[in-house]
């Protein structure tokens, strides 16, 4: 799969749970290296605060948290990160690995959480295919 196909099918897949699920705000696909390889929506580089996912330090951060998680269940016996959930008082972020990368959606507070979760994993196992494992 060619570089230009992998980055479309990325935004194609971020772009289908936007419309399929409601309150999902923005998404973003993070390495293990938290290098940002695609968002959704795009982000401005005139104003980042529209969609703040899109910024190198965002995509840095996510994969800090991952790695934090990863490593605490570890500690704890707990097995592999199925998830990483953290809810804020103005939304929610969720976190699903994604074979060498992670999903990261931004929800809005008040979404059906339990219809993004689903959507979302699926995504991330989508994503995983894309990128080739």
């Amino acid at each position: 799969m060619t570089q230009q196909y992998r980055s479309e099918a990325l935004e194609d897949k971020l772009k289908m749970l936007h419309t399929q699920v409601d309150g999902v705000k923005a998404t973003v696909v993070v390495n293990v290296d938290g290098l940002l390889v695609a968002s959704y929506p795009a982000g401005d580089e005139e104003n980042p605060h529209e969609n703040p996912t899109s910024s190198p330090q965002v995509a840095a951060m996510s994969a800090t948290l991952i790695g934090l998680a990863e490593r605490t269940l570890g500690r704890l016996a707990q097995g592999d990160l199925e998830r990483l959930l953290m809810e804020g008082e103005l939304g929610v972020m969720v976190v699903y690995p994604a074979g060498r990368a992670s999903l990261a959606v931004l929800v809005a507070k008040d979404a059906r959480i339990a219809n993004v979760l689903v959507a979302a994993r699926k995504a991330a196992a989508e994503v995983a295919d894309i990128l080739g494992g």
